[in-house]
């Protein structure tokens, strides 16, 4: 513990204090005011002070889930990283306080589980998690480097040959600005993740705000003035985080709108000058897995890494802590 340091967790955006030098999205104050004007989500922003001075902080959001079909109710508290540290201060003595200080909060809001991902390495943190209760489990990410060559040289003969003649039949990467495309990128997005085992969707409202930020890209696929392909895509610290992605498999089958829409993604994270394409949910590392084996043709390099999450309910903890014990 660092006795000169506390430890405040902020709920409004008007109270948000400023942390100098402040790059990553996904600790921004520019996300907690999406999450914050979003229905159904609560954002909670742990700040560590050493004698008034911000030093870092932690961007957490707090879910309510629910549906019909089939019939369930609970709340998820999600964070993107490690959060976001003053030059000097990256410690992960101040990341055991801030996840201890959420870690409560989030007990106390009645949260049903806790889920951290995409942290910086692998072993980040692996003991401050351990104390908290979370239980780590394998994770496979897939980055596109994008710095050292040209996208189009890492592809295949016969992946160039298929978005070539896609291109010629008129399918063209469109950016969602207009009310129209809007919609019709949201739909094909709900249909698309309705059935996913890890389904969740965020409101149509904050995809909205992301698409009228500059750190945020909605960018649809089309043929025939129909949306076939849509993605999200954040930019953060010269880098491109593939968000949300979705494509139309049945009707379209023929164009291969899910090979367009990742390569419009690549093409698009490359005019911004980004460093790395990171997709952000490839899945459990399966022996086999057809989606990894379909993003890893564009080029990319498999990275395992973990998720920790941590259940409130304990018994449920201590079993899934048992079930993915390493």
């Amino acid at each position: 513990m660092q006795p000169d340091v506390s430890i405040d967790i902020i709920t409004r955006s008007e109270d948000l204090p400023r942390l100098e030098g402040s790059k990553k999205f996904f600790h921004s104050d520019e996300l907690f005011r999406i999450v914050e004007q979003t229905r159904g989500q609560t954002p909670y922003m742990v700040v560590a002070r050493r004698e008034g001075r911000v030093v870092a902080r932690l961007l957490a959001v707090l879910r309510r889930r629910g549906s019909l079909i089939p019939p369930y109710l609970f709340s998820q508290g999600r964070i993107y990283g490690e959060g976001e540290y003053a030059e000097g201060e990256r410690s992960e003595e101040l990341f055991g306080m801030m996840l201890g200080a959420i870690t409560r909060r989030l007990r106390r809001r009645l949260c049903m589980y806790i889920e951290f991902s995409d942290l910086s390495s692998k072993m980040f943190g692996y003991r401050l998690f351990r104390a908290e209760g979370y239980f780590p489990v394998r994770w496979m990410e897939i980055h596109n480097s994008l710095h050292s060559m040209a996208p189009e040289e890492r592809l295949s003969a016969r992946m160039r040959d298929r978005i070539e003649r896609a291109r010629g039949k008129g399918v063209v990467p469109t950016e969602v600005t207009d009310f129209d495309d809007f919609r019709d990128f949201y739909r094909l997005l709900r249909a698309f993740y309705r059935f996913k085992v890890r389904r969740y969707l965020p409101p149509e409202r904050q995809f909205y705000e992301f698409g009228h930020s500059d750190n945020c890209l909605l960018l649809a696929t089309k043929y025939r003035d129909k949306v076939v392909g849509a993605c999200a895509m954040v930019f953060s610290e010269g880098n491109a985080y593939l968000w949300f992605i979705a494509s139309r498999r049945k009707s379209y089958h023929h164009l291969h709108p899910e090979t367009l829409i990742v390569w419009d993604a690549l093409r698009a994270a490359y005019e911004r000058r980004c460093r790395h394409l990171y997709f952000m949910d490839v899945g459990l590392p399966y022996q086999k897995s057809p989606q990894r084996e379909f993003i890893l043709r564009f080029g990319g390099k498999p990275v395992g890494t973990y998720r920790w999450f941590r259940f409130t309910i304990g018994w449920m903890n201590r079993l899934l802590s048992f079930v993915y014990k390493e």
